[in-house]
């Protein structure tokens, strides 16, 4: 999937597009959690899914600040990301993480854009670095780990 998220004219529909692909991204981590039969990943993509929960924590009290909707649900992208993940699963662990890392790819490119964006205010923009930081992390992580499978 590509993604359009951070070519958003004003921050408030940037923040609102971030948040519904958190929101997307925590129930595409929920449903690889469900599916690896390995525990030990299993955990490790646990951890990843607290990093989005932190991100969608955070991007709620930028929506707060700056007046953007803060949707309490994911959009319809979220049986894009979810799919990937239920289909890979009759292949196994290694393809439920290359999908996964394809879902990545998505987050990556939005908060490389986010932390660009020209409304950003210096807070913000930390913030949207720091996520990218751990997106670049996560993507990296998963295919490393299914290119060893």
């Amino acid at each position: 999937m590509v993604t359009t998220v951070g070519t958003e004219s004003s921050i408030e529909g940037l923040v609102k597009n971030l948040i519904l692909l958190e929101r997307d991204a925590i129930a595409a981590y929920e449903s690889t959690i469900e599916r690896l039969s390995d525990r030990t990943l299993a955990a490790q993509v646990e951890e990843f899914r607290r990093d989005h929960l932190q991100h969608l924590e955070v991007l709620q009290e930028i929506a707060a600040e700056t007046g953007a909707e803060a949707p309490e649900k994911g959009d319809m992208k979220q049986m894009l990301t979810t799919g990937k993940i239920v289909m890979a699963d009759m292949i196994g662990d290694g393809a439920i993480l290359k999908a996964m890392k394809t879902n990545e790819e998505d987050t990556v490119t939005a908060y490389e854009r986010a932390s660009t964006h020209a409304d950003a205010l210096p807070k913000s923009r930390a913030f949207f670095e720091k996520a990218l930081a751990d997106e670049l992390r996560h993507r990296e992580w998963m295919q490393r780990t299914a290119e060893a499978m």
